[in-house]
């Protein structure tokens, strides 16, 4: 294993942070994978996984059982680790842009594109190489104004070469879950059946350009621009990025890390990119469905909020969710679910402002359109 340093941009006098990144197996050996955890930094169940992952690839590269690169990032966010305000961590929002750490990520399509122009051949490979080649460089062009945008740079340029982008986040109190590109739920699903993932939520885009998505969607944009110009050109969908939901922000659980990085290394293995045989692939626990189907619930008042179902279970249409309950005027609102799914996260608090979403569930209707994650 080789450890490196990334300095951010310095935000002040006398104050610099730094990214690290784990390095193991052999670069150019076969495929590569990132993985990083926390990039909203108060939800860190996916860095105590990562902990688990570092033994575990320790282990497999002693072992010689790695087939190409992984490279782990256990904490992505020194920035929002270290907002701290009145004893509560912001870790999801940079305090002086107001502005989420997991959006706005470069979209490079369009520059990549016209620096492969003519330059791209029959070989699908060799295009997935100069194509890459392209990326690295137009990312090294890019001059961070900020600490954020060194931030989200400097991740940009450790996953832009690899072919499998797993960003370990979790929701508020949920079922373990996930979002991936549309296209690229074949290569998916052996990744959530390994982790027993509740709701597989799929898009082409979802708006504000996540990290996820501007690693994949990358190249799905690139896909469209050189089939447009040049149509008997391949350009393969290079990158599964997956961002996985590791349930809920109180899940800090060794056995539930110990379990979900079994799950990945499996999943590595599944595809080739650790020597062995994979294990079984188990059942799938809920079919994959779109992120525009996603149904929040919404408290209609103000009130202490009850649920009757925990997340993780499948709802029929007209199931007692939650109720909203207002002892002052004592009337008592029962939310119900308008479609049948799964109810795969809630709310961590218990008391619902108006308007405030309570529970969302995944459904098989996709009726929502512009941009479908919350802030």
């Amino acid at each position: 294993m080789e450890s490196r340093r990334h300095p951010l941009t310095s935000p002040s006098l006398g104050t610099r942070r730094e990214l690290t990144s784990l390095h193991f197996g052999a670069p150019g050996a076969g495929g590569k994978v990132y993985i990083q955890a926390s990039l909203h930094a108060d939800e860190l169940p996916g860095m105590l996984t990562a902990w688990h992952l570092r033994q575990r690839l320790t282990a497999l590269e002693a072992e010689g059982r790695l087939r190409g690169e992984v490279t782990l990032v256990p904490m992505a966010n020194p920035v929002g680790l270290d907002q701290t305000l009145l004893g509560v961590q912001i870790g999801r929002f940079e305090l002086g842009s107001g502005q989420n750490f997991n959006r706005y990520y470069p979209d490079l399509a369009d520059v990549v594109h016209d620096a492969v122009a003519g330059r791209l051949g029959a070989d699908a490979g060799a295009n997935v190489r100069r194509v890459r080649e392209a990326l690295v460089a137009a990312l090294a062009r890019i001059a961070p104004q900020n600490e954020l945008d060194s931030l989200r740079l400097t991740l940009m340029q450790l996953a832009a070469d690899a072919d499998v982008v797993l960003d370990l986040h979790c929701d508020f109190n949920a079922g373990l879950h996930l979002y991936t590109l549309t296209p690229m739920w074949p290569d998916c699903e052996p990744l959530a059946r390994y982790l027993g993932s509740c709701a597989q939520l799929l898009a082409t885009e979802s708006g504000d350009s996540p990290f996820d998505e501007a690693c994949s969607g990358f190249w799905l944009k690139l896909q469209t621009r050189v089939a447009a110009h040049a149509p008997a050109t391949p350009v393969p969908l290079s990158c599964l990025a997956v961002t996985i939901e590791l349930r809920g922000q109180d899940y800090v659980d060794h056995a539930l890390a110990a379990q979900d990085a079994d799950a990945i290394i499996a999943f590595l293995t599944h595809r080739g990119l650790v020597a062995g045989t994979p294990p079984p692939l188990p059942a799938l626990r809920h079919p994959a469905t779109p992120l525009a189907g996603s149904e929040p619930l919404l408290a209609p008042h103000p009130g202490v909020i009850a649920f009757h179902r925990a997340a993780g279970e499948t709802v029929a249409a007209g199931d007692a969710v939650a109720d909203i309950i207002d002892p002052l005027e004592g009337r008592v609102s029962t939310l119900t679910a308008p479609r049948a799914g799964m109810l795969y996260v809630r709310e961590l608090r218990h008391y619902a402002t108006t308007g405030m979403w309570v529970a969302k569930i995944a459904t098989a209707e996709a009726f929502r359109t512009g941009k479908l994650l919350s802030a």
